[in-house]
């Protein structure tokens, strides 16, 4: 049986893995990534549901890995402004980059909004360029041994007559960058802390009469909040209009929505959003997916590491979830470069606490302050409405407090990784 060695395989070929292998493209360690579906690297006609509001630490690393570029060719909204308030009372943060001018002097963006395939698509292509890099697809791994100095990985896929084809690795440390319900993750028994967040979001693309100003929006409701985030249309003529929304709510009340039929739903949104942008409608599919909170015991093992939803995931509120797991991999690239550099073992258990230590501790305090916040919009009591407007108020009102909320909102936060620091040009 052909067996190839490599220094680092990621298991899991989506926008986390893969931007780890892109951290680690301009070095001689060898780098596999074994992915199950290949994905479409064409742009789709219509805008995907899933999307992910990229902080502007994430552009930097996407930037810097050169995927940025085949974004900006593809479809992605900046936006520079974000208005958030309570409903039906008057709690409000309102905020713009021109006025801040933190990190994003380049465009006055805060962030922007980008569809999770074609980020997908920009890290793959990135990644088929690099000669260290090599993927295997559609490939699943079967089994995984952990020795003393490297590790062993089966893995099976298909050929191109669909016949049944096996490959063996050998890595020096293998990451799990495979998702919520990771295989990695549990196949080294690591312990999982989560809870039910009670939730489900729905998302949908969606198209108002009021264009968005390049501007995102989200209100707290009673059931769960609803974010409006700006699509980029530009291919049409029309004004900007297009946004996604990730609304929270019940598992009972997001069947319903989505079962029920469009002028029933436009009805309800346009409502829901306090009549904002107009009449709202929708344009897509609409689509449910459960939330939960998870946070693994241990981030590292011998010879092992998890990095994005394979070791956390949290309530989308401030759709810090992907841009968590992209600090995850400029991190962990960070830290195996120092490694070796210093002539490490990159696998060593004692060599990944740095690692481990730095991200834990970043994605707890994340957990803890979307649970937070979770907690004080959820549900309709006055005493907490009035505690809440009046801390959105105070925000809103006082200039360094405010300041403080943006560059966390921007993920500007004082221990980033280098790869996701400003770029100062």
């Amino acid at each position: 049986m052909n067996i190839q060695s490599f220094d680092v395989a990621i298991i899991g070929g989506g926008m986390v893995g893969l931007a780890l292998a892109c951290a680690l493209k301009d070095s001689d360690l060898t780098v596999a990534i074994i992915e199950g579906k290949t994905p479409t690297l064409a742009l789709p006609s219509e805008h995907e549901i899933r999307v992910s509001a990229l902080s502007q630490a994430s552009k930097n690393l996407l930037t810097r890995l050169g995927a940025w570029s085949f974004i900006e060719n593809s479809r992605h909204q900046p936006y520079q402004a974000m208005q958030v308030w309570d409903k039906d009372s008057f709690g409000k943060v309102e905020f713009d980059a021109a006025s801040l001018k933190m990190g994003c002097a380049n465009n006055q963006s805060l962030g922007a909004i980008v569809e999770n395939t074609i980020i997908q698509a920009a890290l793959w292509q990135c990644a088929q360029q690099a000669s260290n890099i090599t993927i295997f697809d559609p490939f699943h791994c079967q089994s995984v041994a952990m020795g003393e100095r490297e590790s062993w990985i089966n893995l099976i896929g298909a050929s191109d007559d669909n016949k049944s084809v096996t490959q063996s690795l050998t890595s020096k440390l293998v990451v799990g960058a495979d998702g919520a319900n990771s295989w990695l993750r549990q196949q080294a028994n690591i312990p999982l802390t989560s809870w039910d967040y009670g939730h489900h979001a729905l998302v949908a693309t969606i198209e108002t009469d009021l264009g968005h100003d390049n501007t995102a929006r989200q209100v707290f409701l009673p059931e769960g909040p609803l974010a409006f985030l700006p699509l980029d249309n530009s291919s049409n003529n029309d004004q900007a209009n297009l946004c996604s929304i990730v609304w929270s709510l019940s598992p009972e009340l997001a069947s319903e929505l989505q079962a029920c039929d469009e002028t029933e739903f436009n009805r309800r949104l346009t409502t829901a959003f306090d009549n904002r942008l107009g009449y709202c409608q929708v344009k897509s599919a609409r689509g449910v997916f459960p939330l939960k909170m998870r946070y693994a015991r241990s981030f590292a093992k011998e010879r092992l590491a998890l990095i994005g939803d394979a070791a956390h995931t949290i309530h989308p509120l401030a759709g810090l979830g992907v841009n968590l797991g992209f600090l995850d991999a400029a991190a962990l690239a960070q830290s195996i470069l120092a490694n070796q550099a210093k002539g490490k073992d990159i696998g060593e258990l004692e060599n990944l606490r740095s690692f481990e230590r730095w991200r834990k501790s970043e994605a707890m305090q994340m957990i803890a302050a979307m649970e937070g916040f979770k907690q004080l919009f959820s549900g309709d009591n006055p005493l907490k409405k009035l505690v809440r407007d009046i801390g959105l108020v105070a925000v809103n009102n006082v200039k360094p407090v405010k300041e403080v909320f943006i560059r966390h909102a921007m993920g500007l936060t004082d221990d980033l990784p280098d790869l996701a620091k400003p770029i100062i040009k």
